[in-house]
């Protein structure tokens, strides 16, 4: 299903249920909402981890080059996307208050821990409003649901009232009802697709900051040997 076509099919819901009962008006409206938000965050998250992962590449190739740190901290500004160049600014800064204060690095275990701040620092970056995916991939069935069970209950309240049983009587409710589930649904699918999604790039960005660590010890090591 397209987006138009998404977009198309929410307005005729929304025209047939802005009659509604005020329940199911709330329902909709609040899976309306889940569901905009969610796909801001998805085209959101599309755009910065493209580019995360693209800096990070170009960074790293960068890193690998370089003969020393000060080549390093001039071309931090180009990359600035690039999530290990949050974590290589952390780190650096620990061991040039190492190099300024005995010449040479002399704790290595702080590094490693400033190395790990940083990375958990990118890695929170690139994870905020993930939560929101995940909340609404797990609430939006749930609530669509609670809407077709409160259309189904108004629905047989309607048929009691008339005294007569017919299908051409409740049908039209129950497939009313029915709308919620597959709005709760049409909330539920691309969030969690894309959250997955998402959270398997932010792990794989994740390891490739744990491999940058160990290659800036390395280097590290290397220009400030003993």
């Amino acid at each position: 299903m397209t987006i138009l076509s998404a977009l198309l099919l929410q307005t005729r819901i929304w025209e047939h249920w802005s009659i509604s009962k005020p329940i199911p008006l709330i329902v909709f409206v609040l899976l309306l909402l889940a569901s905009l938000f969610s796909w801001a965050v998805i085209f959101s998250k599309l755009g910065m981890l493209k580019r995360a992962r693209l800096a990070n590449h170009q960074f790293l190739r960068a890193f690998r080059k370089a003969t020393g740190f000060e080549a390093v901290t001039v071309v931090l500004e180009q990359f600035r996307a690039a999530p290990a160049v949050g974590m290589f600014e952390t780190a650096y800064g620990e061991l040039a208050r190492q190099v300024k204060a005995r010449g040479t690095l002399t704790n290595r275990l702080a590094l490693e821990r400033s190395l790990q701040i940083g990375a958990s620092e990118e890695v929170m970056k690139l994870e905020a409003n993930l939560g929101w995916l995940a909340t609404t991939a797990a609430v939006s069935p749930f609530v669509g649901l609670f809407g077709t069970v409160w259309g189904i209950m108004d629905a047989f309240e309607a048929l009691g009232g008339s005294g007569s049983a017919s299908l051409r009587l409740v049908g039209p409710g129950i497939a009313d009802a029915l709308v919620a589930t597959a709005v709760g649904l049409f909330a539920a699918i691309p969030a969690a697709v894309f959250y997955n999604h998402f959270g398997n790039t932010v792990k794989e960005i994740g390891a490739r900051l744990d491999d940058f660590g160990l290659e800036f010890m390395n280097f590290a090591e290397r220009v400030f040997e003993d």
